[in-house]
């Protein structure tokens, strides 16, 4: 009966910890407009927040995630710069990437279907061949008329 409680105990004290260092592989918390952002090792890893998304909204994410380099310079016309503050469609999938290479996703795109499109776009674009300034001009052709105001991208050097 002694080793029966004590078993229980240890059982209890190993489901703690594997929950919390849990949390600790990926941090989630709530940006002030509500968006849920949340950080993994790397590009190469997805944040939970996207388990039961559709295939398409992952692999936007996943498309998304390695490329910042691109969407850092194309606008999002979703009215996300000012509900979000975002400056590019980047900051739909990706707040941030840190220096050591961990990134700090946002859940915004997962809820929008023109942050999918344009990102989609844009990443298709340059897979054809095209270069980040054709694909802003694109872009801003496209989506200037009957969405929101852009966010204020800076133009691709």
């Amino acid at each position: 009966m002694k080793y029966k409680g004590m078993i229980v105990l240890l059982l209890l004290t190993l489901i703690i910890s594997a929950c919390s260092s849990n949390k600790e592989q990926s941090h989630q918390e709530h940006s002030s407009n509500g968006d849920l952002q949340e950080k993994t090792a790397s590009a190469d890893v997805l944040p939970t927040f996207l388990k039961g998304q559709s295939e398409e909204v992952r692999l936007v994410y996943q498309a998304a995630g390695k490329s910042t380099e691109l969407l850092q310079w194309i606008p999002c016309y979703c009215g996300c710069a000012e509900s979000a503050g975002h400056k590019s469609s980047m900051n739909c999938f990706v707040k941030k990437i840190n220096e050591d290479g961990s990134v700090v996703w946002d859940d915004h795109g997962t809820r929008c279907g023109v942050c999918l499109q344009i990102a989609a776009e844009s990443i298709k674009m340059k897979q054809e061949g095209k270069s980040i300034k054709e694909i802003r001009h694109y872009i801003d052709e496209k989506y200037k008329e009957g969405y929101a105001k852009p966010t204020k991208t800076p133009m691709p050097l």
